[in-house]
């Protein structure tokens, strides 16, 4: 999910784990521990001079489970011996460390496994992507009851039984409500099929997500052998069907035959993708995962970027935000949210 949850959980887990014996600290120390598998960001692209490799290394290995225990006996190994020094000498010690890095480093993963962009969790040993496709990357409502407990938890004393009251409402609130988004998921997924079958679409397979910052309005993408159908679904909606659905023609411009990072692309979308030719050298990607942002332009979709021919191989331009887009897609989904 998006870093500031990813801070938030990390911070909780180092509260949960040290709260008791360095207060305020063990959420600092906790935090760190969540930011750090995202940053792959940076380490993918210092080791990768292709920006698709680049962008590929994100939630891999660092989104590990590997990753967590070696990286928490390095880290907690570290700290413990940077902490644990002059007066603060025997105040806590190795396995403290370990468990809090652990933890906070290990859930990272764990919650960005159920949105759709997809975690390998088991790299090295395997590079399926896990994504249950049950929670948006960014959705305040699991977030902010979140965050407003642990900012009123530093107001108590590091061994007051409130403090440790309201650490564990804030995971659970958010606990429960990602509970609520599975059952929602299961719910969706039946909706979607019923609405496949009812619109007479012969598809192979097919999948539902929730809409950026919410776990109402959903949106459903089916394969069938020379197209996508897409559609969207709210809550809020009269009838118990997915509705304004389009279909997209297969889109294969480039050829996984001549580049072999369009196989890469497409095991990245889970062959939900089409690319377009779109000027001399320039072709436009679409992860079809995501909803397409126009129903005037079939080929626009809210995660798309240009590929190119570089010297024989295949790169991508680095990702431009289009704010008039970003506002114009957010705004019309808002519009949808609402019901039809």
């Amino acid at each position: 999910m998006d870093s500031l949850t990813q801070i938030v959980l990390g911070a909780a887990c180092g509260e949960a784990v040290l709260g008791k014996k360095i207060g305020n600290k063990a959420l600092f120390f906790g935090a760190i521990g969540g930011t750090i598998p995202d940053l792959d960001v940076f380490v993918g692209s210092w080791i990768h001079g292709n920006e698709i490799d680049a962008m590929l290394f994100h939630r891999g290995f660092m989104h590990s489970i590997l990753f967590s225990v070696f990286a928490a006996v390095i880290l907690g190994w570290l700290t413990f011996k940077f902490y644990n020094t002059r007066s603060r000498q025997g105040s806590t010690d190795l396995k403290d460390w370990m468990y809090l890095f652990f933890w906070s480093l290990f859930t990272h993963p764990i919650l960005d496994c159920f949105t759709p962009y997809g975690t390998q969790l088991f790299a090295p040993i395997s590079n399926y992507r896990v994504a249950l496709n049950n929670i948006a990357v960014v959705d305040p409502i699991y977030s902010l009851p979140f965050l407003l407990c642990l900012i009123v938890l530093m107001f108590f004393r590091r061994t007051s039984r409130k403090r440790r009251f309201v650490l564990k409402l804030g995971i659970g609130i958010s606990s429960l409500y990602l509970l609520f988004t599975f059952g929602n998921k299961l719910y969706m997924d039946s909706v979607f099929k019923k609405s496949l079958i009812s619109n007479k679409v012969d598809f192979k397979r097919g999948y539902t997500q929730p809409t950026i910052f919410n776990n109402i309005l959903w949106y459903g993408v089916a394969e069938t052998d020379s197209t996508y159908w897409v559609g969207y679904y709210s809550l809020l909606d009269k009838d118990d069907l997915f509705s304004d659905f389009r279909e997209l023609k297969k889109e294969r411009d480039l050829s996984p035959e001549k580049y072999k990072r369009v196989k890469k692309l497409a095991w990245f979308s889970n062959d939900y993708y089409s690319i377009y030719k779109v000027g001399e050298n320039e072709y436009q990607y679409n992860d079809l995962r995501y909803p397409v942002t126009s129903e005037e332009n079939s080929t626009s979709s809210v995660f798309r970027f240009l590929l190119y021919d570089d010297d024989g191989k295949l790169n991508m331009k680095p990702f431009e935000r289009n704010e008039d887009n970003i506002s114009d897609a957010l705004n019309a989904l808002w519009v949808r949210m609402k019901g039809k």
